[in-house]
């Protein structure tokens, strides 16, 4: 997987922050810490006897070269605010941009890259069944073909679905399905946007689907040219159909207020029935949070976003200032003078009103020991006017 020569673009203008009413984003401390720093991990939860629990595996220490690559995993138990470390990925393979989902109880960890000492890499095709109650692994049936950076949704307790993602040298548009029932995969209606990788998802329990940024592959200028990549925020929503492997795809064009790359993407129930997308950057990066062009990539920590589909509402999307608090997302997590996190695969939700994000990168490329907590909005809440309304 070789991924240079990136043109990034830049983040929304300050002028355009201010006219959206978003704020700096001034975090407090962390609800727990990990046992190590870690960043690019694979993160899923899920309730284990009573009590919320949340799992990292894999990532990056705060290295952030090839030999801090790891197969490392830790677990959360998020009502004690403690974390301790667990057995890593069997194979002790370390690896970057796995994704991990939770269904039936079991978790399901999906692909990654490694990276070897001359700076090559390649996408891993592993996929292991967690179970949390024995912690232990088990290697199930690999991916027909490896994908990294992708996002994994599962859906009515039998299928994941991972959408689009990186392959060794290239972006796919592929829809990969597993099926846990039957323990085989199948091809669903292939992503037809742009394939992208460092994207950022969710799936409510109808199978409807929303997916938001990344980083696309931009041909090259002229003959005899380097490709570049570029980051961007187009959507788009799906619907899977009565046939799994049948999708209904839908483009919502570009709109998340600039780029989105390596975010969070949560699915709210009835009755907001949307989405939201928060954390992440603007501009695309390599593992260790430096640009392809050589510059240092800061968090989208000026803003939280929130994103909703109201069928009451005369309008799809709505952008939500930091800081409404017990209404939309306020973070608090990393203790930086500009808070904000980035470089995320994965959030934990409990109930219907907290959200959890487990290490990362923050300010100055930092890698993370922080578990955040985030509130999600509960019941039936007022949406706020969107600029242009």
């Amino acid at each position: 997987m070789t991924r240079s020569a990136i043109r990034l673009v830049p983040l929304l203008s300050a002028a355009l922050l201010s006219a959206c009413g978003l704020t700096e984003n001034r975090e407090p401390e962390a609800w727990a810490h990990l046992p190590e720093p870690v960043t690019n991990n694979a993160v899923a939860g899920l309730e284990l006897d009573g009590r919320m629990m949340a799992y990292s595996f894999a990532g990056l220490h705060e290295g952030k070269t090839w030999r801090d690559v790891t197969s490392d995993a830790y677990a959360c138990d998020l009502e004690a605010q403690t974390c301790r470390e667990i057995a890593g990925l069997p194979d002790g393979i370390g690896r970057l941009a796995s994704v991990a989902v939770t269904l039936d109880g079991q978790i399901y960890i999906f692909g990654g890259y490694t990276v070897a000492e001359d700076g090559s890499e390649a996408s891993t095709p592993e996929v292991w069944r967690f179970d949390p109650a024995s912690e232990t692994y088990t290697h199930i049936t690999d991916m027909p073909v490896p994908v990294d950076d992708t996002i994994a949704l599962p859906f009515q307790d039998r299928y994941i679905y991972l959408v689009s993602g990186w392959h060794d040298t290239d972006n796919t548009d592929l829809v990969q399905v597993y099926d846990v029932e039957e323990g085989r995969w199948f091809q669903a209606t292939p992503f037809p946007g742009a394939p992208v990788f460092g994207h950022a998802g969710a799936m409510d329990g109808n199978g409807r689907l929303m997916l938001c940024g990344g980083t696309a592959v931009i041909p090259p200028a002229w003959e005899g040219g380097r490709r570049s990549f570029e980051a961007h925020g187009d959507c788009w929503a799906g619907q899977v159909m009565a046939d799994p492997a049948e999708i209904e795809w839908q483009a919502r064009g570009d709109t998340v207020p600039g780029p989105f790359y390596r975010g969070v993407a949560i699915a709210h129930p009835a009755p907001l029935s949307g989405y939201s997308f928060f954390g992440g950057s603007g501009n695309a990066y390599n593992y260790n949070g430096i640009g392809y062009d050589g510059e240092p990539v800061e968090p989208r920590g000026d803003y939280v976003l929130a994103v909703f589909i109201p069928s009451s509402r005369g309008r799809d999307w709505c952008t939500v200032p930091n800081g409404i608090e017990n209404t939309y997302f306020l973070a608090v997590g990393d203790a930086q003078p500009q808070g904000g996190f980035m470089d995320v695969r994965g959030a934990v939700r409990e109930g219907d009103n907290t959200v959890y994000t487990l290490g990362g990168m923050g300010p100055g490329q930092t890698v993370s020991d922080h578990v955040r907590r985030w509130a999600l909005p509960v019941g039936n809440v007022d949406l706020p006017v969107c600029a242009g309304e």
